[in-house]
């Protein structure tokens, strides 16, 4: 593991996830961790360039999805395949990100999953706001996966 200590309370959700069979136990990857968070750097950096919202929104949620993807790496984890895999992150991002101002962000992002699924399968319109909100939440989880110790 590379990232700070996990809280007795993280670990015992974490190990939730594994035995509910969401998450699986693999070597610890911090090239793989760097990669995630240098590719949410980069969405990140483009964020304010994008002018429509629904494009903003979702440039922002790829940035949380590899936030997420790089602390499942750091501390040696990875979604199970098949059906559930960005809900199981949302899990784990709360497991790992339990206490302001992360957790906040954390659960913003299982919001966003929601919405997103929305937007997708009932052509829900995304708002400014929505975008707005997003973006904030990228740069939230981004700051909380620095400060959790993942190597950069």
């Amino acid at each position: 593991m590379a990232g700070a200590p996990l809280s007795a309370a993280q670990q015992t959700a974490i190990n939730g996830l594994v035995a509910a069979g969401r998450l699986a136990v693999v070597p610890v990857d911090l090239s793989r961790a760097r990669a995630f968070l240098h590719q949410a750097k980069e969405a990140l950096a483009d964020l304010p360039n994008v002018t429509r919202a629904q494009n903003r929104y979702n440039l922002a949620y790829d940035a949380c999805h590899d936030v997420g993807e790089a602390l499942l790496a750091v501390y040696g984890y990875r979604t199970t395949n098949g059906l559930g895999q960005h809900d199981a992150l949302g899990r784990y991002l709360k497991a790992i990100l339990d206490t302001p101002p992360g957790g906040t962000a954390a659960r913003r992002f299982d919001q966003m999953r929601r919405s997103r699924n929305q937007q997708r399968y009932e052509a829900r319109a995304v708002t400014a706001a929505d975008a707005e909100l997003a973006a904030t939440t990228a740069q939230g989880l981004y700051e909380a996966a620095l400060a959790s110790g993942i190597p950069v």
